[in-house]
């Protein structure tokens, strides 16, 4: 069934399956990189039948960063060509392994943690998914927003000296 306003949207967002949890949805993906603290670095829509690992080189390649960072990712991020290319890319992505891989890797659940965290503040402090955006334009304003207020709570946050992500005394 597609939303009423489905006419602006016509080519962009598409049906796909979301593997992991074995239903379909209609719309964008959002695909991010965001720093320790939690700030936001990039971020993209894109239609969920694109590779992750394509988006994820891409939002590489256009942050600004100092080089020799760590990227922190799920098992989708698994593949030596896409290793390689995030090398190329002065980086290094640290992933969990496949049940059909061989080895240990790094344990990344606490790790991890933080990373849904920051998921579910945008999600449901800064109510990313009740958006109300019926345009491309309006859902790519309100995603910036909601981006930019996780920014600026951030950061005034390391001024006050407070944990970077303490964010409830700005929403409540």
């Amino acid at each position: 069934m597609r939303p009423p306003s489905a006419r602006c949207w016509a080519t962009l967002p598409t049906t796909a399956g979301a593997p992991a949890i074995s239903r379909y949805f209609w719309g964008f993906r959002l695909h991010a990189i965001f720093a320790p603290d939690g700030t936001p670095r990039a971020f993209t829509l894109t239609s969920p039948k694109r590779d992750e690992r394509e988006v994820g080189l891409e939002l590489l390649a256009r942050t600004r960063r100092a080089g020799g960072e760590t990227l922190l990712g799920d098992k989708g991020y698994a593949g030596r060509d896409f290793a390689l290319k995030v090398s190329e890319l002065d980086a290094t992505i640290v992933r969990p392994r496949r049940k059909d891989e061989p080895g240990r890797r790094v344990h990344l659940a606490p790790i991890r943690q933080r990373i849904e965290s920051i998921f579910w503040t945008l999600k449901d402090l800064l109510t990313l998914e009740r958006h109300g955006a019926r345009t491309l334009p309006g859902i790519r304003e309100r995603i910036l927003q909601r981006f930019l207020c996780l920014t600026a709570c951030i950061v005034l946050n390391h001024q006050l000296g407070r944990p970077s992500r303490a964010l409830v005394d700005y929403v409540a």
